[in-house]
């Protein structure tokens, strides 16, 4: 995909994420998409006024307010939105430079429903090193404006995202990405490791998995019976804890082993499956494990289903890596850091909720836990699937998110409750006895 086609496409989804953004009132939004190449940066702009912003923005280009637009005042405008940016590359300043310009006619700024487009670029100087950062700080009619910042993924594979900072408004966007060239290549496998890629890479497993509420919410609900033993069709009597710590290991690894294998067989572009199925069916196998937990469906064999659906799960691992534009070597190493990531985050979780489950568990507690927390996800997994087959909006996210955002107070707040159910349970008993 060309630069210039990339950078209009990946613009119109940033702002598609946020409604009707044209028909704002009170807000000026000045929404940016870089693209890096080898020897620059090219730059995107959408300036969209709201009504009550408009007329600010219309006087400020017709200078001599005759109410219509001149060639020369929209140069002129573009000029001055190029000099209220401050750009930094390796910590030097650098002067963009104006590519194209479009502003619509005064009458559509004014009605709220125009959009300013500015092109421009800066060049990249020679690199004194791999790792190398970018500045943009947006100063252009700060009052009432909001910002958006973001980069694509290069098209050369000598260049790489490392990291994004933003302040609160995106008025101030740091990017740090790095360039390599002959020395940087040289480095080998061990720079490779001990550098930057594998700790970023790590952090993006892990971070992947604590905001993938769905693939989290899989390995929970899977988890919910394993402390208990399935008689006829009914959760009936409780494992000892040896059974379940080898019944929970099995179902963690099984997940692992069917992740992994079709991770690493899609970053390296050897499957490749589209986006939309495999995510409706991890909304599916969510559903499946909340049956399940409500009812034994496949007793026993809780650890195949894990690796089955895990298949499916890194494929839409997968589809992370593969946005980042690694080169096929890069990608074996990638691989690696990113599911040692993944994995990492993984086994704290479950750390987090075994000790709980174990013990509540025990108690009587534990049914009308373990049916709460399989409707719940039986609802969340309707909605989702309802959600990426029809494309129809539901609050799924929204509701899921929220409570994954309390994880840590939940995790504590359980394992408080599951030892007053445990003492509650014990108590009882001596009361009878």
């Amino acid at each position: 995909m060309k630069p210039k086609l990339a950078a209009s496409v990946a613009t119109g989804l940033l702002l598609s994420c946020i409604p009707a953004w044209a028909h704002r009132i009170d807000e000026y939004l000045q929404a940016t998409i870089l693209s890096l190449e080898s020897n620059r940066m090219h730059a995107s702009m959408r300036l969209i006024p709201g009504v009550m912003i408009a007329p600010s923005v219309i006087a400020t280009i017709d200078t001599d307010h005759d109410g219509a637009f001149s060639d020369a005042e929209k140069r002129a405008y573009a000029d001055r939105v190029l000099r209220d940016l401050s750009i930094t590359i390796d910590g030097e300043a650098a002067t963009p430079q104006l590519d194209s310009l479009a502003i619509p006619e005064a009458l559509q700024l004014r009605d709220g429903l125009g959009e300013i487009h500015l092109e421009y670029h800066v060049g990249l100087p020679s690199a004194t090193s791999s790792n190398r950062s970018l500045t943009l700080s947006n100063h252009h009619m700060n009052d009432g404006s909001v910002y958006l910042v973001n980069v694509e993924v290069p098209q050369d594979r000598g260049l790489r995202i490392v990291d994004q900072k933003r302040n609160a408004r995106q008025s101030n966007y740091e990017l740090d990405f790095e360039q390599a060239g002959v020395a940087a290549t040289r480095l080998g496998v061990r720079a490779w490791w001990n550098g930057l890629q594998f700790s970023s890479l790590f952090r993006l497993g892990m971070r992947h998995i604590a905001e993938g509420t769905d693939h989290l919410l899989f390995l929970l609900v899977l988890l919910l019976p394993a402390p208990l033993l399935a008689v006829g069709s009914r959760w009936a009597s409780t494992a000892t804890v040896r059974q379940s710590l080898l019944h929970i290991i099995g179902i963690v690894t099984a997940f692992t082993i069917g992740h992994s294998l079709t991770l690493t067989l899609a970053a390296m572009n050897f499957v490749h499956v589209p986006a939309r199925p495999v995510e409706v069916f991890i909304a599916v196998s969510i559903l499946v494990s909340a049956v399940h937990a409500l009812r034994p469906i496949f007793p026993g064999r809780e650890a195949w289903i894990a690796a089955f659906f895990g298949l499916i799960h890194g494929l839409a691992f997968a589809s992370t890596l593969d946005r980042l534009g690694l080169a096929r070597w890069d990608r074996v190493l990638g691989i690696l850091s990113f599911n040692l990531g993944i994995e990492t985050m993984q086994l704290l979780v479950v750390a987090f909720v075994l000790p709980s489950l174990l013990l509540m568990s025990r108690t009587r507690a534990y049914s009308a836990f373990r049916i709460t927390g399989a409707a719940f996800a039986s609802v969340a997994s309707a909605m989702w699937i309802v959600e990426r087959l029809f494309k129809i909006q539901t609050p799924a996210d929204a509701i899921v998110n929220l409570v994954a955002q309390r994880g840590a107070v939940g995790a504590v707040l359980l394992f408080a409750a599951s030892l007053l159910c445990l003492l509650l349970d014990r108590g009882s008993k001596a009361l009878r006895s």
